[in-house]
């Protein structure tokens, strides 16, 4: 079983940016294409960003060019840069891990809330 885990989350201005992590209890990058998906409230959970166990990244059109997505082997960790951020960008944001097309493991998200 892997854990994955979230943070980084919290309360920032509209225009500011904050970084999330997701730490995985185990390296499964070279197996696993690594997701970011949100949910606001009353809405369906969206993919926001990805990374492909090759490395090869994908952003939403929503925020292209304001998200980065990027990981780090050694670590164990994939991260989502946030900047320019907006408020319509206020979600709960999950990590998730995916195989064959296949959602495998989900972490308990963090709670980003972007003020105007």
């Amino acid at each position: 079983q892997v854990q994955l885990v979230e943070s980084g989350g919290g309360l920032v201005q509209a225009g500011g940016s904050l970084t999330l992590s997701c730490v995985a209890s185990k390296n499964i990058f070279s197996t696993h294409d690594m997701d970011w998906y949100r949910q606001a409230p009353g809405m369906q959970r969206e993919l926001v960003a990805s990374i492909s166990s090759g490395g090869v990244t994908y952003s939403a059109d929503s925020v292209k060019g304001r998200f980065i997505i990027s990981r780090d082997n050694a670590a164990n960790t994939v991260y989502l840069q946030m900047n320019s951020l907006k408020p319509e960008d206020t979600a709960v944001y999950y990590c998730a891990a995916k195989q064959w097309e296949m959602y495998e493991y989900w972490g308990r998200g963090t709670q980003v809330t972007v003020s105007s």
